[in-house]
């Protein structure tokens, strides 16, 4: 990643409020670039947008994306350079309760930003973040995704990030073609990740928030599926990866504008209940328990292959398992220590990129 690329770009995120947001526009105000949001306001308190105060580096538009008449006029306004969708309905849990709302926010909200974008004069790309999710998952533990398996999705949540690769696809041949890339100038892709954890994550129904919130208020931890493997990785892992892609679709055009898989090494595909043993190296009182409650499907396998961006943008996941483990839990223990976690939070995107030798 060359980080003088992004000095003074103009920078879109959508869902910039959210955690996988923050951290997001975190580092591309570390890294110089004119950082502008739009999103709802936070939904969960605390939130990592409020506690690292992103906002103090970034200028931020509240707006609802399936509002179009308002996100039209923002973005017209703005006129981007490049955008980062990130703008979700983001939980399979809630996906079962609120249906309309996930396939509204996550098809109808991409649908409207596609379309405005065609508009734009200074546009250069646009990564559409979606999930590892979005695959026709097998359920068969020595299956890896790669890019070109079939799109399908259990839940609606899972569902409607395929129709949202879909739409993708479908608005770069219909109005971005790569053969007329010298017209319109735009390159497309989409991204998909695997399951995220870092520091400043407090959604419902996700594991390390769960964790969390079950060690501080000495309850125990009602764990569903423990024997079910996800691809663990801590959030500056893929964000890396559409740092990256975002810049060689800048760079070089519609030649990487297509779909691109961004998961942890095999080793590090980890059991629920291995993470939460991990986490209680940490948090040494934790309890939990197994929760047999199966009111909503979950898949028990789910493993990404990132050979495509490992060969073509040299990306690959640097993190042991256990080092994100350990990492997240002293975030969150350094929260609860009143730290100034905005500093923190900027500190650990420095590390990272010690890492990588930049």
């Amino acid at each position: 990643m060359d980080i003088s690329f992004w000095r003074n770009k103009r920078v879109l995120i959508t869902g910039n409020t959210g955690f996988k947001g923050s951290w997001l526009s975190l580092w591309l105000e570390h890294l110089g670039a004119k950082v502008y949001g739009c999103a709802l306001k936070p939904n969960t308190n605390p939130n990592l947008f409020e506690v690292a105060r992103v906002e103090e580096g970034s200028e931020v538009y509240f707006c609802d994306i399936c509002d179009y008449s308002k996100l039209n006029l923002f973005l017209r306004e703005l006129e981007p350079e490049i955008i980062f969708h990130l703008a979700a309905q983001p939980l399979v849990s809630n996906s079962y309760l609120n249906p309309l709302e996930t396939y509204s926010t996550n098809v109808m909200g991409l649908v409207n930003l596609f379309d405005i974008s065609r508009n734009l004069l200074k546009l250069k790309v646009i990564v559409n973040i979606t999930t590892d999710k979005c695959y026709e998952n097998l359920n068969v533990k020595t299956k890896t995704y790669q890019e070109e398996d079939l799109l399908g999705g259990y839940d609606p949540y899972s569902n409607s990030k395929a129709c949202s690769e879909l739409i993708t696809n479908s608005f770069r041949n219909s109005f971005f073609n790569p053969t007329n890339y010298s017209e319109h100038g735009v390159a497309i892709a989409s991204a998909r990740a695997g399951n995220v954890i870092g520091g400043g994550d407090w959604s419902q129904d996700r594991l390390i928030p769960d964790v969390i919130r079950s060690y501080i208020s000495k309850t125990t931890l009602q764990l569903r599926n423990p024997s079910s493997t996800r691809p663990w990785q801590h959030v500056l892992e893929p964000l890396r990866g559409y740092l990256d892609l975002a810049q060689n679709l800048y760079l070089n055009g519609c030649e990487f504008g297509s779909a691109w898989n961004f998961g942890p090494n095999e080793d590090d595909v980890k059991t629920v209940e291995w993470v939460v043993k991990e986490a209680e190296k940490n948090l040494p009182e934790l309890k939990y328990l197994i929760d047999d409650d199966k009111s909503f499907h979950e898949a028990n396998y789910l493993k990404l292959n990132s050979n495509k961006a490992w060969h073509y943008l040299n990306w690959k996941s640097l993190l042991a398992s256990e080092d994100v483990i350990d990492q997240t839990c002293k975030w969150y223990k350094a929260f609860f220590e009143k730290k100034d976690m905005r500093s923190y939070t900027l500190n650990e995107i420095c590390n990272y990129e010690n890492l990588l030798g930049i």
